[in-house]
């Protein structure tokens, strides 16, 4: 009797929904702006070396959240398909 191989199907490939992608990029934008506020908090509350240093994390964490939320999906460029200027006649 023959064996009949069994085929999985994979949908890996499938992009996640656009509303849990917005719901992530939301979290990770809420968490680096509650770090923020504890470097402001750590800002007046630490020696002055340390001070600083609290400071200016507190200063670039907005662009850095900011560029991270703003990843989404459509700057994937491993998927993007270039074509040349001039195409080609067969």
């Amino acid at each position: 009797m023959l064996k009949r191989k069994k085929v999985e199907h994979s949908i890996s490939n499938v992009a996640e929904s656009l509303s849990n992608d917005q719901s992530a990029r939301q979290r990770r934008y809420f968490i680096s702006m509650m770090i923020r506020t504890i470097c402001f908090i750590l800002a007046v509350v630490l020696p002055n070396p340390w001070r600083w240093i609290a400071l200016i994390g507190a200063v670039t964490l907005p662009y850095i959240a900011v560029i991270a939320a703003n990843a989404g999906r459509e700057t994937i460029k491993a998927k993007a398909v270039y074509a040349s200027k001039y195409k080609e006649l067969n």
